[in-house]
């Protein structure tokens, strides 16, 4: 397949100015993280924060002049190479600051810059071919109709809804789709939007791409791109019966006072997978109507506890697996001109039979499974004759029936015993 170029990385900001964040978030900031981490170089305090020194350089400055920070020690390199801390003063702000949020991270990127660069990231036209997506899918049997019904719709990266009875090998197709070969992205810690904090990368979805960290008291640090970005592989996030609609917006959490990022805001540029869909609690087409104007205008609609709201891209490839008809979801929730593709998963005689096939083969150049199977029967019933026997069907005041067993309360032992009788 076409190898996708790499993505322009995010400059680093140059100036204060560059961030587009407003000079009492950056000052907040600082006080926070020496207020948690304690005592810190000042090049320590850079590489939290994701500025170079010389962008922060005149806040740490004013918070000195105001007697909010004091230098400890310097190893004569100036702030940067000075272990800072803050007075009791700088405490007080400190204390005034978390009021706000907790937030004590890398510098928040604003809306705006988030939203130009994910547009950037998109996946363009032609990214995909069939040969690529043959070998994704080189872990399973596919036919070339399902390929020619799939391959569009990763191809547009619009949405895409796959049914088929269960084990046809939904989800492992789309799970096979994480193979496909594509150039990492880049997204930010945390969005910043109306003075609101929005925790955006989660490690337990988002797949980093370790790169060597500089020391800690070097002084020429020069990052490739902006280090309030994190570069990574495209997710892939799922969700199943669990879901709820109040999944799909701003989560906030009244501790640290900060908002979390919903699913499909945290798989921009990468797969989102709805899982058994038409087990959640909300109904097909209350699900399916969440998605019409994000999948139409390719923009989502977010609200803050304040009643704000919040407009952010959408620009995840959509899917949606289950195992009811087509047909009936589509009629409640989508008209007929909507912008999502079905693909059935039906393996039919020639695919079970290649699959049969495959296994067969794998079977017979490894013998030796066979063998361990056969002794793992082996050992597994002499274990079964070895248990002691069952209760005498006495205590139970007849011999009766596994039901019996089952209301005194002997679940494991009900099917046993019926075999027994």
């Amino acid at each position: 397949m076409t190898q996708e170029p790499d993505v322009l990385a995010p400059l680093e900001p140059e100036t204060l100015e560059d961030t587009g964040l407003p000079e009492s978030t950056i000052e907040q900031l600082v006080l926070k993280i020496l207020y948690f981490r304690g005592d810190i170089y000042g090049q320590d305090l850079s590489t939290a924060i994701g500025l170079k020194f010389s962008v922060i350089q005149d806040v740490v400055e004013a918070l000195k002049l105001q007697h909010h920070v004091q230098v400890k020690r310097s190893l004569g390199m100036g702030n940067v190479g000075a272990i800072l801390a803050l007075t009791e003063s700088g405490r007080g702000r400190a204390r005034e600051a978390l009021e706000s949020n907790h937030y004590n991270g890398p510098a928040p990127v604003p809306l705006e810059q988030y939203t130009a660069l994910i547009r950037q990231q998109k996946l363009r036209e032609g990214w995909l071919t069939k040969e690529g997506l043959v070998k994704a899918c080189r872990g399973m049997v596919v036919t070339e109709r399902l390929l020619s019904q799939v391959g569009p719709a990763i191809s547009s990266a619009n949405s895409l809804l796959l049914y088929g009875k269960p084990g046809d090998g939904k989800t492992f197709l789309i799970e096979s789709l994480a193979n496909l070969e594509t150039a990492p992205i880049f997204l930010p810690h945390a969005l910043e939007c109306q003075g609101n904090i929005v925790q955006l990368y989660d490690p337990i979805y988002h797949q980093r791409i370790e790169e060597e960290q500089p020391s800690a008291l070097t002084l020429s640090v020069e990052g490739s791109y902006d280090q309030r970005w994190v570069r990574c592989k495209r997710p892939f996030i799922v969700s199943g019966g669990e879901l709820t609609l109040d999944m799909l917006d701003l989560r906030y959490n009244a501790h640290s006072k900060i908002y979390e990022a919903p699913f499909q805001l945290k798989a921009n540029n990468g797969i989102y997978l709805i899982d058994d869909f038409g087990r959640q609690r909300a109904t097909p087409a209350e699900v399916l109507n969440r998605w019409i104007v994000p999948m139409e205008r390719r923009m989502d609609y977010l609200s803050f506890l304040t009643g704000g709201k919040m407009t952010v891209p959408f620009e995840a490839f959509l899917v949606f697996s289950t195992n009811l008809n087509p047909a009936r979801p589509r009629r409640r929730g989508l008209s007929a001109t909507h912008p999502v593709q079905t693909a059935a998963a039906r393996p039919g005689r020639e695919t079970s039979l290649s699959a049969f096939s495959r296994l067969s083969a794998h079977h017979a150049a490894f013998p030796a499974r066979s063998k361990r199977s056969s002794r793992y029967r082996q050992t597994l019933r002499a274990s079964r004759q070895a248990l002691p026997p069952l209760p005498s069907t006495r205590c139970y005041g007849t011999r009766t029936q596994p039901n019996r067993l089952r209301e005194a309360g002997c679940h494991s032992h009900a099917r046993t015993a019926g075999s027994r009788v």
